[in-house]
């Protein structure tokens, strides 16, 4: 729709990595201010959150790129490109995950209680990401005639009516985050309120698959309805093991 956002003095800055900066700057911000909330040093917060998105930034777009490799493999000048904008939450999520482990215990900052407060972190950089991929044409849903639908290009710059896939799961993140602040202090261990974020972010994003026009699949499965399955099964199998008895 607006893959330049503005271009002033033969500066162009393109819509979907300005949405992702935007987002990112934001849900540090709510992330920081959420961990003073709750009693953890902000200082040390904020300080892991900018050590450790912009490698979750990486692993989103290598996953991306990995679902992606035939085209990738042939143009790899195309790997970093931002401005075709790209990227997938789960392979920044796990990479973020991963390498929090260690890094927070440097810190002393409680795992749990740490991600709970990301979790508003990782749902605000979401929403404004994916505003980004509507004005980008990435990510697009799948042509329509039914009632729901938007004139829309995809990345090859073909307009149809659309589903507008992005908006949905623009508004599925933002949904997420209403029921995450209506839980908050609610449960009755830390990490609750991480591992209720990543099985109804999951559910959605799972269902959404259906909607895109673009499916990245491994062998005959969709790749991210089957991470999306794991991470359910995982999820509540957290709260199982974690839930007070």
């Amino acid at each position: 729709m607006r893959r330049v956002l503005i271009e002033w003095c033969g500066v162009k800055l393109y819509s979907y990595p300005v949405m992702l900066y935007l987002g990112t700057l934001t849900g540090i911000c709510a992330g920081t201010y959420a961990a003073w909330l709750n009693g953890l040093n902000p200082g040390r917060v904020y300080l892991a959150m900018l050590l450790l998105f912009p490698v979750g930034l990486v692993g989103a777009r290598l996953l991306f790129v990995i679902s992606h490799w035939p085209l990738y493999r042939r143009e790899p000048g195309r790997i970093w490109r931002q401005s075709e904008g790209g990227a997938s939450l789960y392979g920044g999520l796990i990479l973020f995950f991963l390498l929090s482990l260690p890094l927070l215990k440097i810190l002393r900052i409680p795992s749990g209680s740490f991600w709970d407060v990301a979790s508003i972190t990782l749902l605000l950089g979401m929403i404004f990401t994916k505003v980004g991929c509507l004005l980008n044409g990435c990510c697009g849903g799948k042509p329509t005639s039914g009632t729901l639908a938007l004139y829309l290009p995809n990345t090859q710059g073909i307009w149809a009516r659309r589903v507008p896939t992005q908006l949905l799961e623009a508004g599925w993140a933002a949904l997420v985050l209403l029921g995450l602040v209506a839980l908050w202090n609610r449960l009755p261990f830390a990490g609750g309120l991480f591992l209720y974020t990543v099985a109804a972010y999951s559910l959605g994003r799972g269902w959404l698959e259906s909607t895109r026009d673009d499916i990245e699949k491994v062998g005959d499965l969709s790749l991210h309805r089957t991470i999306a399955l794991v991470l359910v099964g995982a999820c509540l199998g957290g709260f199982v093991l974690m839930w007070p008895r």
